[in-house]
């Protein structure tokens, strides 16, 4: 019995020790991480630097916590682009269940740290084949009427934050927290902590009405025209660009793309001709470009909304800023939410209500270690949004959103949109 007694003691001494080790690790750890441009590890990606003369060896400051998949070969390894499976019927087409339920063995014992089953999303796809229909069969939502609103100011001529505020005001489409959609924030963590800390899907419900909104399911419709995997040439195709045609045509009827239009005018960064200005938002959001390497793989729209893969080295995820798309995905089964990051302040937890969420995920089982995003904010609001820091403002935007102080990032890709998002100032 003494033995017994003295050896359970050294069991638990030696644990405190390795307690003590792990603690002095992590804070070794939290250490490099406040030393780590904040920025830099939202984005995922030195996006500033890509194939414009940047050091391509320049260590990317997520990588550390990437996770490595294998892919196989090169040639297996091609990934094809994401398709609409497991949406209307409510399955999570490609996602391994058995990651998410409990596992129970013959004897009764449960396997813990496993999540429960995640709740089931639909999405409803009732018009979406028709985006790609010729031009002249598309039925578009009526024009936003115009008003005073939509003019600027002086002041918001002179101040792009009160510029970027007003376009807050004019999301006439922003949902409603508790109304429109349900959220599930979980507990919340460090940036270099990698245990799971959401119990389930960030998102817990959406309106059946909101995904039939006008300008909100056409965006939806392109997102599924990528290849995730940086480095790879997009093959666009003529339905496709009638897509890209058709938002941004649709987009265009909105108070904030009308609001940006007349700012952009009377700064003589586009003319009069509302025809110019549209091709200069398609040729913004939609041409191709080349990042990783690689001609003609990437673009404004599939780097910031959709999101991107990157393949050398550790595996990373870049990009990916948008909610609707974190959904949709979510819904698959391909985003595994993992919690929110702590505010930089104490005291500001995010909760039900927010709509401003720095956080963590997994997308296709690659780690994104700090991504932030607006919730329930339009397509057209973060277009002209991330237009206008482009056009009239630096690579840093300090603007008040609504109820949130915000560092809008931009970062150029010479004369193209290299990344855009939202960082929260406090």
């Amino acid at each position: 019995m003494e033995g017994l007694v003295k050896g359970l003691l050294d069991v638990a001494l030696g644990g405190d020790r390795g307690g003590n080790q792990r603690d002095e690790e992590d804070g070794t750890d939290e250490q490099r991480s406040r030393s780590t441009s904040w920025a830099q590890v939202v984005s995922g990606d030195q996006d500033h630097e890509q194939d414009n003369g940047g050091n391509s060896n320049r260590r990317n400051e997520e990588g550390d916590y990437g996770r490595k998949q294998n892919w196989g070969s090169d040639e297996s390894r091609r990934p094809e682009k994401a398709t609409n499976e497991g949406y209307e019927d409510g399955r999570q087409g490609g996602y391994n269940q058995s990651q998410s339920e409990k596992q129970e063995g013959d004897d009764g014992w449960e396997t813990v740290g496993k999540k429960p089953p995640r709740r089931q999303q639909q999405v409803q796809k009732d018009n979406w084949s028709d985006f790609k229909r010729p031009a002249s069969e598309q039925v578009y939502s009526n024009e936003v009427e115009d008003n005073s609103h939509m003019e600027p100011t002086e002041n918001e001529l002179n101040d792009l934050g009160k510029a970027c505020n007003k376009l807050w005001e004019l999301d006439y489409n922003r949902l409603t927290p508790g109304k429109d959609y349900e959220i599930d924030c979980g507990e919340g963590k460090k940036t270099y902590q990698k245990q799971d800390m959401a119990e389930g899907s960030l998102f817990t419900r959406l309106s059946k009405d909101v995904l039939r909104k006008p300008t909100l399911s056409r965006f939806c419709s392109l997102l599924d025209n990528y290849n995730p995997h940086e480095g790879y040439k997009e093959q666009v195709t003529s339905q496709e660009k009638q897509e890209q045609a058709a938002f941004i045509e649709e987009i265009c009827r909105t108070a904030p793309i009308k609001y940006l239009y007349k700012y952009l005018c009377a700064k003589r960064v586009v003319s009069e001709d509302f025809q110019e200005f549209k091709r200069l938002l398609t040729s913004l959001w939609f041409d191709l470009y080349g990042r990783g390497g690689t001609s003609s793989c990437s673009s404004a729209f599939e780097h910031v909304f959709v999101g991107e893969i990157k393949n050398r080295g550790e595996q990373s995820v870049s990009g990916f800023h948008n909610w609707l798309q974190f959904y949709m995905e979510e819904a698959k089964g391909r985003v595994d939410y993992q919690g929110y990051i702590f505010p930089r302040r104490r005291g500001e937890t995010p909760d039900s209500e927010t709509q401003l969420l720095t956080l963590q995920f997994e997308w296709n089982g690659v780690l994104k270690s700090v991504s932030s995003t607006m919730i329930g904010v339009s397509p057209e609001f973060e277009i002209a949004l991330y237009t206008l820091c482009f056009y009239m403002g630096g690579e840093d935007n300090y603007v008040e959103l609504g109820p949130y102080y915000v560092n809008i990032k931009c970062y150029r890709l010479g004369d193209k949109l290299g990344s855009a998002f939202p960082i929260a100032e406090s």
